[in-house]
């Protein structure tokens, strides 16, 4: 098995997050003791950390490993210089959960901070050399064929009808039934894109390896990179979200996959500037009769 590359210390929790579901069970203890509060996990012991997650230190060493770091004190500066990036030492946990003492107030203020660090470590750790493969890809497709069920197909709706605006030939679609034989349909000059956070949708997972099947070029936006949609796209964009137990599919990684969404529409914008500036003048012209006055 090939060894993780080294990563950044600014990116160790994100990579964390992304690699937790496909670590063994006692990593995953150690990970979430981590991401729980990453400013004070740095400042543990290896046999603090390894107690509080109730395994060894050898398997602290080993989650060392897995993420990319190697050893322990590279564990303990990483998270250090995360936290402080962050700012986590000032404040909330990195995956603030939703307490039954939570007032209203500390819902609300755990909510916002959860969402504006998803957007920050999206884009702090979207790969642009990926992106810019993408946006090329898009711009030269024939047809785009975007999938996503459940909350990711609000997100795939959202492409679809941003792409459509500015004159591309979009379609989203979350009923397998109507994906998959589109997804037939397609050729190697179309781009068929897929969302899934999980990257376990097998819906998902299906139709983007049937377009990757006839020839289209595949693009998959996750949250995990060692997910099963990984495997059927020539391009991966990921989010960077921490969820909470209490909101499984929460806000958050939809607010991630609709920043990758945003990157992806501008980018493709500017590639056709013209032709998209002539096509919003339009389309916000075929819709002013619909606007009442605000006076």
């Amino acid at each position: 098995m090939t060894a993780p590359p080294r990563v950044d210390d600014g990116e160790v929790l994100a990579q964390l997050d992304s690699l937790l579901p496909s670590l063994s069970p006692s990593e995953q203890r150690v990970g979430r003791v981590i991401l729980e509060d990453p400013a004070r996990a740095a400042r543990l012991t290896i046999t603090d950390l390894a107690g509080l997650a109730s395994t060894s230190e050898t398997t602290v060493i080993r989650l060392c490993r897995s993420i990319g770091v190697g050893s322990y004190p590279n564990l303990r500066i990483a998270l250090a210089t995360a936290a402080g990036r962050s700012g986590l030492d000032q404040g909330m946990p990195r995956s603030p959960d939703i307490s039954p003492d939570d007032d209203v107030a500390a819902v609300v203020a755990k909510i916002g901070a959860t969402h504006a660090r998803a957007i920050t470590e999206t884009v702090a750790n979207l790969d642009t050399a990926e992106l810019e493969s993408v946006v090329a890809a898009v711009v030269a497709a024939r047809h785009v064929d975007v999938y996503g069920v459940a909350a990711s197909g609000y997100v795939a709706l959202d492409l679809q009808q941003k792409l459509h605006r500015i004159g591309l030939t979009a379609y989203a679609w979350s009923d397998p039934h109507m994906a998959l034989p589109s997804a037939a349909n397609l050729g190697p000059v179309d781009v068929a894109i897929g969302f899934s956070h999980s990257g376990t949708t097998i819906d998902t997972i299906d139709a983007l390896a049937q377009a990757r099947e006839v020839g289209a070029r595949t693009v998959a936006v996750t949250n995990f990179e060692r997910s099963p949609i990984v495997r059927v796209a020539d391009h991966v964009l990921r989010t960077s979200v921490s969820e909470t137990s209490l909101r499984s599919a929460a806000m958050a990684s939809r607010i991630a996959a609709l920043t990758v969404v945003d990157c992806l529409f501008l980018g493709v914008a500017q590639q056709r500037y013209a032709t998209t500036v002539d096509a919003l003048d339009r389309t916000r012209a075929s819709v002013r009769s619909r606007h009442r006055s605000r006076r």
